[in-house]
């Protein structure tokens, strides 16, 4: 029989699994309130209450609303978040790059987080570019800086890859020009003058004389990229006093061929095969004692299985702090039964059973927290947006996070929950002595 019941569950589309989930974590509630007013009719009481104690009411729908919507923003950011960075890396097959911590270097290479990394020489990376089924292998130095945007040596076709088509301008053609990322804050024909190193340790003069001129700009990448200068890696290595990787013949030259005895050095090496299979091979091949090569698409896979990891322990914590919130609530509704328990009382004084009052009280509840939860959800669609424009600011990495299925899972639940809790406020409205509420 379990068998049938999965068979049946994998025969369904993952929007009618997904609703059809959603309906069964509300059914507790429904099934519950369904019981509860059977045979009565609460509403116009209920109505009576929440507009007798407005302002209180709408002071637990705000806790409510605000508890749900921080919890479901921040949860959702985690989704938003891994598609970010997932589009950030799709463009980076292969890394190539001497023995060490691949995360260290995918870090360094795909998003420009400074590393202190060791260099491959110039016959590793010819071996690379020359390789039979190499399409692309494009060093990538990094080290200097301007302002907050990294200063990258690569080549022109590590541009157009990257990129694509230009947003405007040219691809550099000489040791002196730049192309901008789209968020860098320098225009078409500004020249500046790159710091060595990155951050407040950066030596600001330490190559001075040595102006690049922007050329063009990047098209948004919705990348860390956004914010770099790239520049020749000729550029890079002739500022700080290394030959530019050709031969005293070719000194002018931009781009490959390098020249093994002239080539200085780079900290990693973008591969890109001509065809998909062939960078497995690829990966094979210079994974050995002096190179190291890795997928960036497998080292954050294997981050966003630990994401994933802290995504259920942020659904737990949220959902234990909205719990929270609403066992507070609900102890202040207690607070509150109070002061319209003589009202309660004379009803059932005057006949009413207490089944009744059990009822009304349960329905007032769960009234305020099915309000609060639906302004929580309007709150998360608005701390979704802040949320991803403070974390896409952060980390240069584009984040649109939005709510899906699981933060409308998470409320439904909560909403199931708390509902059931309510049941111990109605409970002990009814079960109060009505000869002493009279007197009171």
């Amino acid at each position: 029989m379990p068998d049938f019941f999965a068979d049946r569950w994998q025969d369904l589309s993952p929007l009618a699994q997904d609703a059809l989930w959603l309906v069964l974590l509300l059914l507790p509630a429904v099934i519950t309130g369904l019981i509860v007013i059977w045979g009565f009719r609460p509403q116009a009481l209920v109505g009576a209450l929440l507009w007798r104690f407005r302002w209180t009411n709408l002071t637990f729908v705000f806790l409510i609303a605000i508890s749900i919507g921080i919890g479901v923003g921040l949860i959702a950011q985690e989704r938003g978040l891994r598609k970010g960075t997932a589009r950030a890396a799709e463009k980076f097959d292969l890394i190539v790059a001497a023995p060490g911590s691949e995360i260290t270097m995918m870090f360094a290479a795909v998003y420009l987080q400074p590393s202190d990394v060791p260099l491959l020489g110039g016959e590793i990376y010819n071996e690379i570019a020359t390789h039979d089924d190499v399409d692309l292998a494009a060093p990538i130095a990094f080290g200097d800086s301007y302002l907050s945007s990294p200063v990258v040596g690569t080549t022109p076709q590590f541009v157009t890859h990257l990129a694509g088509n230009l947003a405007e301008g040219k691809l550099f053609a000489g040791s002196g020009e730049a192309v901008a990322g789209s968020r860098v804050d320098l225009k078409l024909g500004e020249t500046f003058e790159p710091a060595h190193g990155i951050g407040d340790s950066a030596e600001e003069d330490a190559h001075a004389g040595h102006a690049l001129t922007i050329v063009g700009r990047m098209p948004p990448t919705g990348s860390p990229w956004d914010k770099a200068i790239l520049v020749p890696v000729e550029s890079v290595w002739e500022v700080h006093g290394l030959t530019n990787g050709h031969g005293p013949e070719r000194q002018t030259q931009i781009g490959p061929p390098f020249d093994a005895d002239y080539f200085p050095g780079t900290p990693a090496i973008l591969v890109h095969a001509n065809e998909l299979w062939a960078n497995y091979a690829l990966r094979s091949e210079f994974t050995r004692d002096d190179t190291m090569a890795f997928f960036p698409g497998a080292v954050l896979a294997q981050l966003h299985a630990l994401m994933g990891d802290i995504r259920q322990i942020m659904s737990v914590m949220a959902v234990l702090t909205q719990v929270l919130v609403t066992a507070g609530v609900l102890t202040g509704l207690i607070a509150l039964a109070r002061l319209f328990s003589r009202r309660l009382a004379l009803l059932r004084a005057l006949g009413a059973p207490g089944r009744f009052v059990f009822a009304v009280v349960w329905s007032y509840a769960a009234t305020l927290i099915v309000l609060g939860s639906a302004v929580g959800l309007g709150v998360g669609w608005i701390a979704v947006d802040v949320i991803s424009s403070i974390v896409t600011a952060r980390t240069d990495i584009l984040v649109m996070a939005t709510l899906d299925w699981p933060e409308f899972h998470l409320i439904a639940g909560f909403v199931s929950l708390t509902v059931l809790l309510a049941l111990l406020p109605a409970f002990m409205a009814m079960s109060r002595n009505i000869i002493t509420d009279l007197r009171a």
